[in-house]
């Protein structure tokens, strides 16, 4: 039995009307289908359209929040290893003859 409800539950559109590749609303998150059946669904249905996109909110957020982490923390290990562009390798300094490795 669907709940009564008091208040119509509005459209979390904000009118970025961009798909992302995952086909989600760049705006409101919400999928085609949910965006194009907005107005046929239910306040029921509704509500959950609203918390599945709280939920993907969440979720692009995290990504979002690892991939900055996951950038500094790259940052952080280029910086640490110095680089000596000034040293010589073994086989720099070693005459090596190529005539002794076979390509077969």
């Amino acid at each position: 039995m669907e709940q009564l409800s008091f208040f119509a539950v509005p459209s979390p559109c904000i009118g970025v009307c961009q798909s992302d590749s995952r086909g989600y609303c760049m705006g409101c998150l919400r999928s085609r289908d949910e965006r194009f059946n907005w107005m046929s669904y239910s306040e029921l249905q509704k509500q959950d359209v609203i918390r599945l996109c709280s939920q993907r909110k969440r979720r692009r957020q995290y990504a979002i929040h690892k991939a900055k982490q996951l950038e500094l923390q790259t940052q952080q290990t280029s910086q640490a290893l110095p680089l000596d562009f000034e040293a010589k390798t073994t086989l720099e300094n070693e005459d090596v003859d190529l005539t002794d490795f076979s390509l077969d």
